[in-house]
């Protein structure tokens, strides 16, 4: 029996050898691979394929099409493509073997935007070097649960709160930041890059130390997807009562939340309020309705206008009390938005209304679209102008 024993031990670990084994020699293709001068060459292996194709967000677009570059195979079955030189920033990309979606084998790093998931890879000597995890103090990440009466549920949030904050006995001031629309608490932090960029800024000493609270603005979720009592669910992209004044009305839960639990500057003072698209719609309506929450705004790509037919207190007369907001006075209010953004005209409308009435605001232009790349870089330029 004890030879038995013995024999079958002996199996195992052969058999854990040859395992790890075979795990290496699945790590010898390098994918994605970046070059000292910021050129990018993406493999992978596909023997029998006929075709394969590469698409990224770097790749030029039309409209909202995802356009692809044929990838080359050595004769062996290695695929292989190689970017022009590409400016410092945080890119996705996946591949499309015959026409089906395929992930990056050799890529273990991933995003996901509402649905679609997607590899990642960062280029240095610019921005990217802002997104990327340095040699700085650190600050903290924590998912807190809080009451919401007026959504008849428990939520979540995701805190962020700087360098020394746990063995300091100051109080900070706060920055809400708010996702867009199919996104979540998670999105700031995944897709924006937000912990990196502040832990950076912060230790340049750009930054003043501060809270940052990342809301879910889809009000009818517990929190993320797969992170609630409802399972594991594929996530949509439009949910009900999305912009219909509800998380306007229930965003002081929030606020209550904060700065009964953390060491925070309780006035208007040390509140901020910014958010891209769907959030930037949030962040404008919520600093106009509660004139006297926030001295500083931000609005990163926003949706202005309220859908037709949508009924909702926080939506009523929209003008007189933007009017208010403008008489009763704030640090800053700052709006950037890409060329080519689709609501690139809407926000011009409402830059003159806002001259109309006579508002002082910042006002940041770029290239490009509704992207992430957009707002990760007008977070870093929000963030130094706060609290100063």
């Amino acid at each position: 029996m004890k030879k038995l024993i013995l024999f079958v031990a002996c199996l195992l670990l052969v058999a854990q050898v040859y395992g790890q084994q075979a795990l290496g020699k699945g790590s010898e293709i390098v994918s994605p691979e970046v070059h000292a001068d910021n050129t990018v060459t993406f493999r992978l292996q596909a023997a029998n394929a006929k075709d394969v194709k590469l698409t990224g967000d770097w790749v030029p677009r039309k409209d909202w099409a995802s356009p692809t570059v044929d990838m080359v195979n050595d004769g062996n079955g290695l695929w292989s493509y190689t970017t022009e030189v590409l400016p410092s920033d945080l890119y996705s990309y996946m591949f499309f073997v015959d026409g089906v979606e395929v992930r990056d084998p050799n890529n273990v790093y991933l995003n996901r935007d509402v649905a679609t998931v997607s590899n990642i890879f960062i280029t240095g000597n610019g921005n990217g070097d802002l997104y990327k995890v340095q040699k700085v103090p650190h600050g903290s990440v924590t998912r807190r649960w809080y009451d919401s009466p007026g959504n008849n549920m428990s939520r979540r949030i995701t805190v962020y709160t700087p360098p020394g904050y746990e063995t300091s006995k100051e109080s900070y001031p706060v920055l809400y930041l708010l996702h867009g629309m199919g996104g979540d608490e998670e999105a700031w932090m995944a897709l924006g890059r937000t912990s990196q960029i502040l832990d950076n800024l912060i230790a340049q000493d750009k930054v003043k130390p501060m809270v940052v609270v990342m809301t879910n603005g889809n009000v009818v979720q517990e929190a993320a997807p797969g992170e609630s009592s409802l399972g594991l669910y594929k996530p949509t992209f439009q949910l009900p009562h999305t912009m219909d004044g509800k998380m306007e009305e229930t965003f002081p839960e929030v606020i209550n939340f904060i700065e009964t639990n953390y060491r925070v500057t309780p006035d208007r003072s040390g509140r901020a309020i910014a958010g891209l698209s769907m959030g930037g719609y949030h962040s404008l309506h919520i600093s106009r309705h509660y004139p006297n929450m926030f001295d500083y705004v931000g609005l990163f790509s926003p949706a202005v206008i309220p859908s037709q037919g949508v009924n909702s207190k926080v939506y009523e007369d929209i003008d007189g009390t933007l009017a208010g907001q403008i008489r009763n006075g704030y640090q800053l209010y700052w709006i950037g938005i890409g060329k080519t953004d689709f609501l690139y005209k809407a926000v011009e409308e409402y830059r003159a209304k806002l001259d109309k009435l006579g508002a002082k605001y910042t006002y940041v232009e770029t290239e490009g679209g509704h992207t992430w790349s957009n707002w990760r870089v007008y977070l870093s330029q929000f963030l130094p102008l706060l609290f100063r």
